[in-house]
């Protein structure tokens, strides 16, 4: 069975839009403004784009607002060919804990960050219907969650499949690290002074984070 190449699949959806002479909408569920950065620069030339920021898994409600900032900042700040706004959601952390309950010792991209993208996802697709019953024209909805070397693209994009054909949504396919995606996020992550963090957003990435440096720490200081 041949893998499939989300991004030759966004490039054909794209070359299709474009010899139509359509630009359509696209609600993106966003985590943070870096993992954003890129996605706002390349799919800013072809939308007209809708950064829903839903994120009950961080850790706390400083940390919330401060990537909220971010994401607006670089909103108005980095130059695109289509409109860019921003769609701050709820914080609610209680649900990211009733999902994540039973399986807090789980490692970095195990079944607990799965329920993680799908609740996520899941709310980016219940906010598209309800705005689109009240007539905004959203296209698609898709995650710059792929953008990251540590996000699985084949699980990202069988679960935004699998609730697109629940709610009668099309979601748009997107493996955002290739094609030099990530080194380019870093890259505008630098020139906007954007911040960025260390871990994905939850308690459980924090506490490995922490232990990271912790080692990386130990390990400096041991001559060889």
């Amino acid at each position: 069975m041949n893998k499939r190449n989300y991004q030759k699949e966004l490039e054909q959806i794209i070359l299709e839009k474009e010899k139509a002479g359509e630009c359509p909408r696209l609600l993106i569920h966003a985590c943070c403004a870096p993992c954003s950065s890129y996605v706002m620069e390349y799919l800013g030339q072809h939308f007209d784009l809708d950064f829903y920021y839903y994120n009950p898994n961080i850790d706390s409600r400083e940390e919330y607002d401060l990537r909220i900032h971010e994401l607006v900042r670089l909103a108005g700040s980095l130059p695109t060919a289509h409109q860019v706004r921003v769609i701050p959601a709820e914080y609610e952390p209680e649900r990211f804990y009733e999902i994540a309950r039973g399986h807090e010792q789980d490692p970095e991209r195990g079944e607990r960050c799965l329920r993680c993208y799908e609740l996520r996802l899941r709310k980016t697709a219940e906010y598209m219907q309800a705005q689109r019953r009240l007539g905004v024209p959203y296209a698609y909805f898709t995650t710059t969650l792929t953008i990251s070397p540590l996000k699985d693209a084949d699980s990202l994009n069988a679960i935004g499949e699998r609730i697109g054909a629940e709610y009668g949504l099309s979601f748009l396919p997107s493996d955002f690290k290739k094609k030099g995606g990530y080194l380019r996020s870093t890259e505008l992550s630098r020139e906007y002074g954007l911040y960025r963090q260390d871990y994905c957003g939850c308690a459980f990435s924090r506490a490995e984070a922490l232990k990271r440096r912790r080692l990386q720490q130990q390990a400096g200081g041991v001559c060889p």
